[in-house]
């Protein structure tokens, strides 16, 4: 792990894998996992930086130092320029919505918000929004960001010609590694996303939200409310495919966050409208401190990542995927298909766990016992 200076001591056990018997005794005579095992086993949690587990391992001299002179002098500059930056936004967003009524929740599903601003309002929500949330990256430290187009296959030309008439992309799937991909995608070309409906409420990220389409759901809802949410992304989906001047849909197809080695199994939400998809795939390249939200809580990750100096993120856009026939009609074929072709493209690896899994390893991490964390793991 990333304390290389502890490598000789002996690893700390972290808990005890379940039991099948239950007698007390066996219980206690159970072999132990150490750090070591439990990284292997939720590899696409684990964090491999020089903050460790949590962000919480042990730094050396130079690196304490650092940090500290980083937290006095860099931090309250870029917390000040990034609450500038939004409050800026929030203006632009509270200007283009005078005089026109938001489209809220009704009884068929989530309301629309603001997503259907037309004309020059539109046109000022999209271009500040890129800009700004491009702004806001440098002053997060991402100072260049290093973009790879790949263009399809010269046999692929042909099919690819055509896409004005079977039309654009209603949706974008991307890996999720951070809380930084948003504002990635919003400075690439800002579409709607889904987000939790406490989202809505909040001070000046709720209007903004609402001007860029967001649907909005409650985490502990009801399947009638799953369904009426599932059916609205469905719908936005074939509107963003059928109109140029809809904002796309962006869904992280994995359902959580890794540490962007690794792509998780993909949910089908995104590929339920049959429309074709512009898969994306981020990376964080680090020397220090990775911006990969993995395991560790959201107020630290922000903490250390405005405290580093230099921040570095590298995107591949894949070619538009255009659904076969087959793959309409399966909309777990499509996704595997997608998951397999962003696998190859971006050199990551396949893993078979899930968000559940992530549960039980923060639970290990923080010294919760193995069946307490199983007994959330469907929750």
């Amino acid at each position: 792990m990333a304390a290389d200076g502890d490598a000789t001591a002996p690893a700390k056990p972290l808990l005890s894998p379940r039991s099948t018997s239950p007698a007390p005794a066996a219980s206690a005579a159970a072999p132990q996992e150490t750090l070591e095992e439990l990284d292997r086993r939720y590899a696409p949690y684990a964090r491999r930086d020089a903050y460790g587990p949590m962000g919480r391992g042990p730094l050396g001299p130079a690196e304490a130092a650092r940090l500290a002179v980083a937290a006095a002098l860099l931090l309250p500059l870029r917390v000040v320029a990034a609450l500038l930056l939004l409050v800026a936004y929030y203006l632009v967003c509270r200007v283009c919505t005078l005089g026109v009524e938001e489209e809220r929740q009704g009884a068929e599903g989530p309301g629309d918000g603001y997503a259907r601003l037309r004309g020059w309002r539109r046109d000022a929500v999209v271009r500040c929004g890129r800009n700004l949330a491009r702004a806001m990256l440098f002053v997060f430290g991402f100072y260049r960001i290093r973009e790879d187009h790949r263009r399809a296959a010269a046999a692929q030309d042909e099919d690819l010609g055509k896409s004005e008439y079977l039309g654009r992309p209603g949706a974008i799937v991307s890996n999720h590694v951070s809380h930084l991909d948003i504002l990635y995608h919003m400075s690439s070309s800002l579409p709607s996303f889904v987000a939790k409906r406490s989202v809505a409420r909040l001070p000046l990220v709720g209007l903004i939200s609402k001007c860029m389409g967001c649907i909005f759901v409650q985490r502990e809802s009801k399947a009638s409310d799953f369904k009426g949410v599932s059916g609205a992304v469905t719908e936005r989906i074939q509107r963003a495919h059928r109109q140029k001047d809809s904002p796309m849909m962006l869904l992280f197809p994995e359902g959580t966050t890794t540490n962007g080695d690794y792509l998780l199994p993909f949910k089908t939400g995104a590929f339920l409208a049959k429309a074709p998809v512009r898969p994306v795939i981020l990376r964080y390249p680090y020397k220090r401190f990775s911006p990969a939200w993995d395991s560790m809580d959201g107020a630290r990750h922000i903490l250390l990542l405005l405290c580093q100096f230099a921040n570095y993120l590298e995107v591949v856009h894949l070619p538009v995927y255009y659904p076969s026939e087959q793959e309409k009609d399966d909309p777990k074929l499509y996704a595997s298909n997608v998951r397999k072709l962003m696998a190859v493209e971006g050199n990551l690896i396949l893993s078979d766990l899930g968000l559940a899994d992530k549960r039980v390893y923060h639970a290990a991490l923080n010294g919760n016992s193995l069946p307490s964390a199983l007994h959330h793991k469907d929750d």
